[in-house]
């Protein structure tokens, strides 16, 4: 009987025990009823430099961009949850629990839509620094150079770090006087460790080119006292140290956002990396650039697998598919699982975002770059960059050499912002275009290096010589239910062929529309409620003159 006791005990204080292990659960809402946000008031919600990003590229104000209501929020945290995060793209927050039985109360709201758990802290615990221990592995102090490489022009002083921004001719902007100036990139990562006082960063500081930080994970935090891969990754495109490394994008202003937990693996971050995105909205980030992948986590009933990796289903890829529609570029890293994976990691497989892959200084593929998938228009990775023995800064005022395509993902990024700067009436889909166009294998693009290695110089002649100039300018919402929009300039006359694809391409719905110059600017396309889910691809021609897109059809 004593011994039965005993043994009662002990398995009412492991229920108790485990029932008050935190977790953390995305709430999605109903709706946006009763919200005292509007759209016609974006600026309650949206920066004036965001609402002018939208309007210079026709891009409509919705209601997937409103706040969620306040007082959903309220009622929530009423039944004794911490609220953490909110997401307008996803209409819904992420609660902290201690006690999961207060999820039925949560559940009777009534613009509860539903309740999902998205951390596993109870599961095997990630080793700190995990996903990025093959990257730290590789790193190793700079060792002794020369200022500059003999034989070569350069307008600025490069040091060690001219390798990774010649390979993709990217000094041929510099010397154009293109260092991204006027240009605002939000970088996604897990920590800034003394960003804030490194002297690599003195002249970002002194300009005032960093806007603001913001911590996801842990909101009362300091990002500069967090981890050091985002700072690494920061280095190749901010600093600006003649002689030790120069970034892609000295002259840009910067977010800097936390929205990884480096010591643990949890789908929560991809929720993270979704509000990230939505900031980086918010403020009017031109481009998002992001060394964070996600496939695998602590408890494996979190994975993806690589039939996940199609483009438009896991959180954080659907996040990278809006944050595009809003009118922002991503250059997002594919992952280093080389030689182990046959897909890259999320939300790099989003279709509207640039996957970036490996190589050396050579322009040889790097073993470690995740491989991905070419499959008519969909090609993953989309592009590569150097990511071998890249200059990067250390938190604590050194420099050296790391691998990873963490590294060869913001190389990329810097000098898309460069061209962006050059080219300002740009669309994201006409500067990835002119980038894809430029790059090494844009004929014959391939699982390991995508369309290849992007010749910067070139891409600036292909995107101020005409072939850009397209007839629409965009097609949204996108992902889409039951209907999208197409919208045009507003010059263009005359009769539209608009033709609907399966991603095999099948042809399943073609239309004429008559357009008159001046007219409405907009058509849509309705009765696409039965449609399949997945990919699409829309093609508008006019006098000869096609655009694609790529389109993701949902479900209710």
């Amino acid at each position: 009987m004593k011994l039965s006791l005993i043994m009662i005990l002990f398995f009412l204080m492991g229920t108790g025990f485990s029932q008050q292990i935190p977790q953390k659960y995305f709430v999605a809402f109903t709706d946006k009823n009763g919200t005292p946000y509007s759209i016609s008031d974006p600026q309650a919600f949206l920066t004036q430099r965001a609402i002018d990003r939208r309007n210079a590229q026709g891009i409509p104000i919705i209601e997937e961009d409103l706040p969620v209501n306040p007082t959903y929020v309220n009622e929530v945290a009423a039944t004794g949850v911490q609220v953490y995060t909110r997401s307008k793209w996803f209409n819904g927050i992420t609660v902290r629990a201690t006690d999961s039985s207060v999820l039925n109360s949560i559940r009777a709201l009534t613009f509860v839509q539903s309740v999902t758990r998205v951390t596993s802290y109870n599961a095997k615990k990630s080793e700190a620094g995990g996903k990025f221990r093959i990257e730290r592995d590789l790193y190793r102090k700079n060792e002794p150079h020369k200022i500059l490489i003999p034989g070569t022009v350069q307008a600025f002083n490069y040091g060690p770090s001219y390798a990774q921004i010649h390979l993709l001719n990217g000094d041929a902007l510099h010397n154009l006087g293109y260092r991204g100036q006027g240009k605002v990139i939000a970088v996604l990562d897990d920590g800034f460790m003394n960003v804030d006082i490194n002297p690599g960063y003195d002249s970002l500081r002194a300009d005032n080119q960093i806007l603001g930080t913001r911590d996801f994970v842990e909101p009362d935090s300091n990002v500069y006292r967090q981890d050091s891969h985002g700072e690494g990754v920061l280095s190749t495109i901010a600093c600006d140290d003649p002689g030790n490394l120069i970034g892609t994008a000295p002259k840009a202003s910067y977010w800097l956002i936390r929205t990884d937990d480096v010591n643990s693996e949890n789908i929560v971050e991809e929720y993270n990396w979704v509000v990230g995105a939505e900031m980086a909205d918010s403020v009017g980030a031109d481009i998002i650039t992001s060394s964070l992948g996600y496939s695998s986590f602590d408890n494996n009933w979190m994975d993806h697998t690589c039939a996940d990796m199609n483009g438009y289903t896991n959180p954080s890829t659907r996040g990278a598919n809006i944050a595009e529609s809003k009118g922002m570029a991503l250059s997002i890293c594919v992952g280093n699982a080389g030689g182990y994976s046959t897909c890259v990691d999320s939300p790099s497989d989003a279709v509207d975002a640039l996957a970036i892959g490996a190589v050396d200084s050579l322009g040889h593929y790097a073993s470690f770059s995740s491989t991905g998938t070419v499959n008519g228009t969909y090609v993953k990775p989309n592009l590569a960059s150097m990511g071998v023995d890249c200059t990067i800064a250390s938190p604590d005022n050194s420099y050296g050499h790391a691998s990873g395509t963490s590294f060869a993902c913001p190389i990329n990024a810097g000098l898309m912002a460069c061209l962006w700067q050059a080219r300002p009436t740009l669309t994201p889909s006409q500067l990835y275009l002119a980038i894809e166009k430029s790059s090494s294998q844009y004929a014959h693009p391939d699982s390991l290096l995508g369309y290849g290695i992007p010749d910067y110089a070139q891409a600036l002649v292909y995107a101020g010589a005409g072939i850009m100039s397209k007839v629409v300018s965009k097609a949204y919402p996108n992902p889409f239910k039951d209907s999208f929009t197409v919208s045009f300039d507003s010059n263009v006359s005359g009769s539209l062929d608009v033709t609907l694809f399966t991603i095999t391409g099948q042809a399943i719905l073609n239309t004429k529309e008559n357009i008159a110059s001046g007219g409405g600017n907009t058509f849509r396309i309705n009765g696409l409620a039965d449609l399949l889910p997945g990919m699409y691809l829309l093609r508008v021609t006019s006098e000869g003159t096609s655009q694609n897109f790529r389109l993701i059809k949902i479900g209710e």
